[in-house]
């Protein structure tokens, strides 16, 4: 009897040895052939004025708070977005809001009081009326003693139809700001006259509501929400260890937070590929994920990335980024 516990002991240990060992194959790296080729570079707002991260909320007027400007380009504007595909952008990210004429305007903010000279929200003006404020009204460096872009944004706010047409082949990364399931609705009808070739190069993220919706009348359209996010990677933790990636994963998008990515079974690379392969586009923000806006905006945040990574980057300034990988 003794023996016969011992003889299934020792199988249950081996069992599990050899599981070990499999999760440690399937999982690792160093097994697997060097991924080729670049990072993808999405440029966030495309070039913009840089601020301080810390402490910022959901209503926090980041426009008062800018680093002194670098350059003259303001967020979410054509001339900001031409400059961040030549400074290197794979993809542009831009914001929209729904305009009293249902159109799309492209523009960061709940509110229009922070940065330009008009009040209240985008639904409560025509995009023409949008199109006469002045989105770099409030931008200061100095605590409101100078404001190095009042008088130079009138005419700068565009709705997402000239975004399109100024840049027909162009990928963006489209955020619908608001949790209106209805907005999804009115997104999937104006990307319905779309090329399929044209909808490969778009992918639309935001709350749950329109996003659910706008999967729902477009599902060969990649989205993102909390809940596809969740969806994906959940399941993901618990039985990724065998290589397994679920079916909700695919044709979406993932932001990953750095601090959290090396615990994800395969990172980077055999994690990649497994995304790859679900057409997952796998994106890595910086942080632990309390603030999806950071990113990597200098070499030395560059630095922290897995060697020869060749996933997604967030980055606020591509116009450094884009600089140090043309090099390379």
């Amino acid at each position: 009897m003794k023996l016969f516990r011992r003889i299934i002991k020792s199988k249950i240990s081996l069992v599990l040895v050899l599981l070990v060992i499999f999760v440690y194959v399937n999982n690792s790296s160093l097994f697997v052939k060097e991924r080729e080729g670049k990072p993808l570079l999405i440029a966030h707002r495309g070039v913009a004025q840089t601020f301080d991260l810390a402490g910022v909320e959901n209503d926090t007027c980041t426009a008062e708070r800018i680093h002194p400007p670098e350059h003259e380009f303001l967020e979410n504007t054509i001339p900001s977005m031409k400059a961040a595909f030549q400074a290197g952008a794979d993809i542009v990210e831009l914001d929209v809001h729904i305009t009293k004429d249902n159109q799309f305007a492209v523009f960061h903010d709940w509110t229009l009081d922070c940065r330009t000279n008009g009040t209240g929200v985008t639904r409560d003006y025509t995009m023409a009326e949008l199109k006469k404020l002045d989105i770099g009204y409030g931008y200061t460096a100095d605590g409101g003693k100078t404001y190095p872009f009042r008088g130079k944004g009138v005419n700068l706010m565009p709705s997402l139809t000239e975004v399109m047409n100024q840049f027909p082949n162009k990928p963006f990364l489209i955020h619908i700001k608001s949790n209106d399931p209805k907005e999804g609705a009115l997104l999937a009808k104006y990307l319905s006259d779309f090329s399929k070739e044209r909808l490969k190069q778009l992918t639309v993220y935001g709350g749950d509501e329109p996003i659910a919706e706008l999967q729902k009348q477009m599902p060969e359209l990649r989205v993102m929400s909390k809940q596809t996010m969740k969806a994906c990677l959940i399941p993901y933790i618990a039985s990724g260890w065998s290589g397994y990636v679920s079916k909700d994963c695919q044709n979406t998008e993932i932001h990953v937070p750095e601090k959290i990515a090396p615990f994800l079974w395969g990172w980077p690379d055999k994690f990649l590929n497994r995304m790859d392969k679900a057409n997952v586009r796998t994106i890595i923000v910086g942080g632990n994920g309390s603030d999806f806006s950071s990113g990597f905006d200098s070499e030395e945040d560059l630095k922290r990335l897995p060697q020869n990574y060749t996933g997604g980057i967030w980055t606020n300034t591509i116009e450094k980024v884009g600089k140090i990988y043309s090099k390379q």
